[in-house]
């Protein structure tokens, strides 16, 4: 199996992240617009929509202000039956946040745009914790022809 890893941290308390992470609101303000479903409760369910296509996540543990895992159980074919972590942590003015979208069969071609893009909407959820302003899609950068 093969992960995605990334570190960031944010100015802000870890309670603020948690909700970005744990709402549709929060999420809809950095990963997109086009997010519904309960992310705030175990089991409960969501799914984030760009354009066509779309992904559908189960809420798996939810440790508040510390740690939010999901399962996708809905979208392109190397995502069902990964895991994505959030693990969070304070450290002086910053949270912390460990991100992990585990369980990936194989690196395929598919799997760097998706840490690419990782990467650009953690800097989205960096920038809603400390500005108030994300950049969910449609209005992301855009990295490459999958975008």
């Amino acid at each position: 199996m093969v992960n995605i890893l990334h570190r960031v941290g944010i100015r802000t308390a870890p309670s603020d992240v948690y909700k970005t992470l744990t709402t549709t609101a929060g999420l809809a303000g950095w990963w997109t617009t086009d997010t519904s479903g309960t992310g705030d409760e175990l089991d409960g369910r969501l799914e984030f929509r760009f354009g066509a296509d779309g992904f559908d996540m189960q809420v798996r543990d939810l440790d508040p202000d510390r740690h939010v895992r999901w399962e996708v159980v809905g979208g392109p074919e190397e995502w069902i039956g990964t895991h994505i972590d959030w693990k969070l942590d304070r450290s002086g003015d910053w949270t912390i946040v460990l991100f992990e979208h585990s369980g990936w069969r194989e690196p395929v071609e598919f799997m760097y745009h998706c840490s690419t893009k990782w990467a650009v909407f953690l800097m989205s959820l960096k920038s809603l914790g400390e500005t108030g302003r994300g950049a969910p899609a449609p209005d992301d950068v855009e990295i490459d022809n999958w975008n």
